[in-house]
């Protein structure tokens, strides 16, 4: 993540007085801030989801066109090319869009976007040019009780939200690089997970592992932690119930690679990114539970704490119980942990 700073502020200040919420909805300190408390995770900087090969003109019809995300110029030479990854930037947080191979993923979740009204995105649903390439995939729009329901062309789900406070949720820490987003932030990332999950598990999985505080834990439906000051990472059980089908990842062994200390698995599901605070922390916790992780897909690989600080980055698949790592993974989601 390279974020362009707001005058007069750090890329990564401390935030402001801030409000604690806890499992039975009070508050602590008293404050007229919208921020929460903000631990080791500093913000989910992007989520990594895959579009169809060779459909560059779905994915810029909906990203750029409808959702009105900034092209990021770190990958703009691809859309001249109409092929690989880009990057689709909303204020300090962006999407990676690689190509599938071949099919596009979705997103077992929802993806919550803050804007300031619905106007744009009311114009640009009905506009002819954006309809006569999304029309025929699975692309809709609903208007339901203050919040627009939009489907990707692929199936993914996202919750367009408007903000109460504009000026207060653009993050004074700066924006992605490239022109401005009609979007604010990406403010929450609900993933779902089986229904009679352990969530205070997962929640302590955040506590003890990451150091990101949690917002809030509803054992047996859902847990919130705070990833950023005014940003969440939620998990809740999955509204398809008991019977739904969950998965996020899309494991393969492609063979063994040379020169690594140990194999792993190629996993080609979803990823989210996040840059904390203090990385050694974070790999040295999760490493002594055996949770650090290497994906083959990728070139930056860190199978020593050492090639961490290196790679200025990690990675995590297994989320587990740290008070009951035996019973296995609760859930499996790739995270990038990167320092800037």
């Amino acid at each position: 993540m390279l974020l362009i700073p707001s005058a007069s502020v750090s890329a990564f200040a401390t935030p402001a007085p801030r409000i604690r919420v806890t499992s039975d909805g009070a508050s602590g300190t008293t404050s007229t801030s919208l921020q929460q408390e903000v631990g080791n995770i500093l913000i989910l900087d992007h989520l990594n989801i895959n579009h169809e090969k060779g459909r560059h003109d779905l994915l810029k019809a909906f990203y750029f066109d409808f959702l009105n995300c900034a092209v990021d110029p770190r990958k703009e030479e691809n859309i001249a090319k109409g092929t690989k990854t880009l990057w689709a930037n909303i204020g300090a947080q962006q999407f990676h869009l690689p190509e599938g191979k071949p099919s596009a993923q979705v997103f077992d979740g929802l993806i919550t976007l803050s804007y300031r009204n619905f106007d744009g995105l009311r114009k640009r649903y009905r506009d002819k040019s954006i309809r006569a390439v999304l029309d025929g995939t699975k692309f809709d729009m609903e208007e339901k009780n203050d919040e627009l329901l939009v489907t990707d062309p692929w199936g993914s789900t996202f919750k367009i939200v408007i903000s109460e406070d504009p000026e207060a949720e653009l993050d004074p820490r700066g924006v992605q690089k490239g022109g401005p987003s009609e979007g604010l932030a990406m403010r929450d990332l609900t993933v779902y997970a089986p229904v009679g999950s352990n969530f205070a598990g997962i929640g302590r999985y955040y506590e003890q592992v990451l150091s990101a505080p949690l917002i809030e834990c509803v054992d047996g439906s859902s847990c919130t932690i705070s990833v950023g000051p005014r940003q969440t990472l939620t998990f809740t059980s999955h509204p398809g119930g008991p019977g739904a089908s969950v998965s996020h990842d899309d494991l393969h062994d492609e063979g063994e690679i040379k020169g690594a200390t140990r194999q792993f698995l190629s996993n080609y599901g979803p990823h989210i990114s996040m840059y904390v605070a203090d990385l050694r922390k974070c790999y040295n916790k999760a490493a002594a539970l055996g949770l650090a992780y290497v994906n083959p897909r990728f070139k930056r690989r860190s199978y020593t704490l050492d090639e961490a600080v290196d790679e200025c980055m990690f990675r995590l698949l297994d989320i587990v119980d740290p008070e009951n790592v035996e019973a296995g993974p609760i859930l499996k989601l790739e995270h990038e942990g990167e320092v800037s």
